[in-house]
């Protein structure tokens, strides 16, 4: 493509741009739009005009700040359906916003690059704001200094890996489940609360790649998992999931559960705040010894 050549078409005076949207979710399936009358296609992508996404003016401003804009569209169901929304398949889509000649597509250029933000819906539409690349930015970072584990299970701090059976569960459901309450069979061979603060990952079914945090785990044989916030997919009886062992963040968990001490990420022999204004006590020696006991 030429910047030099769309810059010369931009300034004859009579244009034939149009916009072109790319939307790519974090499972890797595409969505391309645009305001064209007609099918686009460049880099492999096809840019449908019917689906009726638009967006408002696009800021660009210098230095770090962080670019803010929105997009609207239909919610139809070959294109951006209500229960993928709903299901938070969304959340976190990369987006590309291109200037097109729509009768030369190699003259184009880029707008906007970052992600969607908090998506709404109503009257049979929804709107969603789109962050810029700087987004990534706005977030604290550094360590807290806790006396609970800090790090994920199994991700890089943590290192522990989570697929071995004795800390991982496959099973075909045998009743549907209303997204929040889940019995799972074949988990008789676990510990009684082994799964709770877990994670319950859908496999097959409607609600594939969806997945959620384990609030409690009872039963025995037929475990009986329910989850802090339901999943927004119809789950049903056949539908496969993974359940994986829990870890509650305390360092006796993270050594008996885990044999994973080395990698704790928390601090629990940290003075808590009363360690401040301590003052000598006439029931301890006082000898000026470590007070971690």
């Amino acid at each position: 493509m030429s910047n030099d050549a769309l810059t010369t078409h931009l300034q004859s005076g009579t244009t034939h741009t149009c916009h072109c949207w790319l939307i790519v979710r974090r499972d890797g399936r595409m969505f391309g739009f645009t305001d064209h009358d007609r099918t686009l296609q460049f880099d492999g992508v096809s840019y449908a005009p019917q689906n009726g996404l638009s967006a408002r003016a696009i800021a660009s401003t210098t230095g770090l700040s962080v670019n803010n804009t929105e997009a609207i569209g239909m919610l139809s169901d070959d294109a951006i359906a209500e229960a993928d929304i709903l299901a938070g398949r969304f959340d976190g889509a990369a987006v590309q916003v291109w200037l097109v000649c729509w009768d030369d597509v190699a003259l184009r250029k880029m707008l906007f690059r970052g992600t969607l933000g908090e998506i709404t819906r109503g009257a049979g539409g929804f709107a969603a704001e789109l962050h810029g690349l700087t987004a990534a930015l706005n977030q604290m970072q550094g360590r807290s200094y806790l006396k609970t584990c800090s790090a994920v299970l199994g991700d890089g701090h943590c290192k522990f890996v989570t697929d071995h059976s004795s800390y991982r569960l496959e099973s075909r459901l045998s009743v549907p489940s209303d997204g929040q309450v889940f019995d799972v069979a074949g988990g008789g061979s676990f510990n009684a609360g082994w799964f709770e603060n877990g994670t319950l990952r859908v496999l097959s079914g409607a609600g594939a790649g969806l997945q959620g945090v384990i609030k409690r785990d009872s039963g025995t044989e037929t475990r009986v998992l329910t989850l802090w916030s339901p999943l927004q997919a119809v789950i049903r009886s056949g539908d496969l999931i993974r359940i994986t062992a829990g870890c509650d963040k305390r360092p006796v968990t993270c050594r008996e559960k885990f044999n994973n001490f080395l990698n704790f990420q928390g601090f629990p022999d940290i003075p808590g705040d009363d360690w401040l204004v301590s003052v000598p006590r006439a029931d301890r020696p006082n000898k000026g010894g470590s007070l971690i006991r």
